[in-house]
């Protein structure tokens, strides 16, 4: 019997921006599994399904808890938010892979933060981009450093995820301060999105310099232009350098 489990990124959590494919995997799935927030969003979609949660940073035992129901013979859909191979669980799912026989996890991708804010802010994401988490949960800050220092000398558009926490609160000024001494301008067109494809929608533009002083939370994704981004009304657009 072949057994499945679908690793589903479920985008921001709104039923628009879950694929067809995404949508059809969840229709086939036995049980749900995710972080407590993602599971009650899909409620309101798949209210009749079976669910199982787990709270923030138990990510090991979620993805075991999944080959375990799937070894009962369940079909089990693994959701996660934005994409699941963007910080998401479909690294983990491949890691464990080898403690398990005859399951086959399947990864449906999803619509990442950076691409459904960069709809809300305009076209930032024109040209060379690159995405980097603030959150030094498992990643070192010395690294996190290293590596806004080489998007900042790249000219590389720069989205962050994961900008601010209750445990976090100055990361954001942190890393503008970082990418200001590696070069980047103080007018450098910035912008940022809230509660992207979720309710209480809220999307700003600014230059870094202003940026540095913003309170942001968890749920915020920040985008740092490169030396061809500007501000045009109440948008945020990345040349592509064509002739127009």
């Amino acid at each position: 019997m072949e057994r499945v489990i679908y690793i589903i990124g479920m985008g921001p959590g709104d039923e628009e921006y879950l694929t067809a494919q995404a949508r059809e995997a969840l229709m086939k799935a036995d049980v749900i599994v995710g972080y407590t927030l993602y599971a009650e969003l899909m409620k309101k979609i798949f209210p009749d399904k079976e669910y199982r949660t787990t709270g923030m940073r138990m990510e090991v035992e979620r993805c075991r808890l999944c080959y375990e129901l799937c070894k009962e013979g369940k079909t089990v859909a693994l959701i996660c938010s934005g994409d699941a191979g963007v910080y998401g669980m479909a690294s983990p799912m491949y890691e464990m892979l080898n403690e398990y026989t005859d399951i086959e996890p399947v990864v449906i991708p999803g619509i990442t933060a950076a691409l459904s804010g960069a709809a809300v802010l305009g076209a930032p994401l024109g040209h060379d981009h690159c995405i980097i988490s603030l959150s030094d949960l498992l990643t070192p800050w010395e690294v996190i450093e290293r590596r806004l220092k080489a998007a900042t000398d790249g000219d590389f558009v720069t989205v962050l995820y994961n900008p601010s926490s209750k445990k976090r609160k100055d990361y954001l000024q942190r890393a503008c301060d970082i990418m200001l001494a590696a070069g980047a301008k103080r007018d450098c067109a910035c912008g940022y999105v809230q509660n992207i494809g979720r309710e209480g929608t809220r999307a700003k533009t600014l230059t870094l310099e202003e940026l540095r002083f913003e309170e942001v939370d968890m749920f915020t994704t920040v985008f740092i232009g490169n030396s061809e981004s500007y501000i045009k009304g109440d948008k945020l657009i990345t040349s592509r350098n064509y002739r127009i």
